[in-house]
């Protein structure tokens, strides 16, 4: 018994009808454009070639009987087809065809500048794919997205190929000089991507440095891929920015790996380091279970977030004091940061949120996975490196000044902070916090002053072993 089953017609044209949907959209306007865009092009490339004769096509030479005065002679000897798709959509144009005599005698075929040699598509529609796959869309979907404009003469190859001339941009821009660069503060940090590596995907480092430049305007200036952060990766990353012309930074705002501050030690010891505060308010919250989380939050703010670098000092006494007590992983996790985790106490308060963390570089991480998230792997890891700095040279992404950055110069702002005699806990010493008390280049004959002393001009009275320590 045969059976014939029919699907009803509510069902059966879904298909087609998510595939023609656009098909009959006719636009006179798009068409016009693309015929006139025709007869402009091949216009365009006749006028290239009169020239080169000169003489129009039909025509005889401007110079003629005196041929040999006009430097360049030769024939015209037909045309060719040539497709080329732009943001006009793809056309077909005839490309005339000639030859030119050259100085020894023979002749050799003309070559339009306008239109190069094997070129398919315009510089504008190369940009076109080239911003689309940053947008977030992958090299197969880049066909389906652009199909109404290119006709669906685009394909992933097509991406591949236009991605690739991004490379000499790229390759320019890592040998570029930084020595006309007025750097005045540097944020380091490291993402992780997955790339493919022989075939196997795996996890790579890209090492990235964020400059901000003396008016406060941040900018990109290396963005490195490597196996990890380990203290050589960063040496090198470093080294190569000294060796393009790179001036010593006044400020440095790094996460706390361990290889990063081995790296600026053995490059630039002595300069000032802020560790992150968000990268250390996570590492207490790691050391603690999680009913205290929100109570290791709340008091990690009171003492970040203070508005005084004497309220600075005295909340984290208050801090190390608590936890020491309650849980002394958090407590000693802390005191592990050391200073560093205060240095932006150091500058003006104006500058102080731009100074706390490296957000500026994790807000680039977060946007630049934000548009790979369609590419489970990457490619290769140049690939991965060289993506995160399209998406700032193309304008995708663009950074604005820091907070503050009216003050950003921190030459002779820097001033720094610290009480004489450090309290004891139970059996224990604290560590002296927030340094000594002085502008920058100010002479001192005793090497500390008490925070209770502080005063904002150039000259600070002097503070004795016994000077009275900071009210709690």
């Amino acid at each position: 018994m045969n059976k014939s089953i029919t699907t009803p017609e509510s069902l059966q044209p879904a298909t087609e009808l998510a595939v023609d949907l656009f098909d009959n959209w006719f636009d006179p306007i798009e068409t016009e454009v693309r015929a006139r865009s025709r007869q402009f092009i091949e216009e365009l490339i006749r006028s290239e070639l009169d020239a080169a004769l000169s003489r129009p096509r039909y025509g005889r030479s401007q110079m003629a009987g005196n041929e040999a005065k006009a430097g360049v002679t030769g024939h015209r000897h037909g045309s060719r087809k040539r497709s080329l798709t732009g943001t006009f959509g793809p056309i077909e144009i005839a490309v005339p065809r000639a030859r030119l005599t050259t100085s020894e005698g023979g002749t050799a075929e003309w070559k339009s500048q306008a239109l190069r040699a094997y070129q398919r598509r315009t510089l504008a529609a190369d940009a076109l794919i080239a911003g689309s796959y940053l947008a977030g869309t992958n090299t197969r979907r880049v066909r389906r997205a652009l199909a109404a404009l290119f006709g669906g003469t685009v394909g992933k190859d097509t991406v591949s190929r236009t991605w690739r001339k991004v490379k000499s941009d790229w390759d320019a821009w890592n040998s570029r000089s930084l020595a006309d660069e007025p750097i005045v503060r540097l944020i380091l940090d490291g993402t992780v991507v997955r790339v493919r590596l022989d075939r196997k995907a795996t996890s790579i480092s890209l090492l990235v440095v964020l400059g901000v430049r003396a008016d406060g305007q941040k900018v990109l200036l290396a963005i490195r891929s490597m196996g990890g952060e380990s203290a050589e990766a960063w040496r090198t990353v470093l080294g190569d920015l000294i060796k393009r012309g790179l001036r010593r930074p006044e400020f440095l705002i790094v996460d706390g790996a361990p290889g990063l501050d081995k790296a600026i030690a053995a490059v630039w010891d002595g300069v000032l380091v802020q560790r992150c505060t968000v990268h250390k308010h996570r590492n207490l919250l790691a050391h603690a279970p999680e009913r205290l989380h929100e109570e290791i939050t709340a008091d990690y703010n009171d003492m970040i977030y203070a508005t005084t670098p004497e309220e600075i000092a005295t909340r984290r006494k208050a801090f190390i004091r608590k936890w020491r007590l309650k849980h002394r992983a958090v407590a000693d996790s802390l005191e592990e940061a050391g200073d560093r985790l205060f240095t932006f106490a150091r500058l003006p308060p104006s500058q102080w949120r731009s100074l706390r963390t490296t957000n500026a570089i994790e807000r680039l991480h977060e946007e630049f996975k934000r548009r790979i998230k369609t590419q489970t792997v990457l490619p290769s890891a140049d690939t991965a490196a060289m993506m995160f700095w399209a998406l700032l040279a193309s304008g995708q992404i663009s950074m604005r000044k820091v907070d503050g950055w009216q003050t950003v110069p921190v030459e002779n702002q820097i001033r720094t902070y610290s009480w004489c005699n450090p309290p004891r806990i139970g059996r224990q010493r604290m560590r002296p916090a927030l340094f000594t008390v002085r502008d920058r280049g100010a002479s001192l004959s005793r090497p500390s002053a008490c925070a209770s002393h502080y005063s904002s001009e150039r000259k600070i009275s002097e503070c004795g072993a016994d000077a009275p320590r900071p009210e709690q």
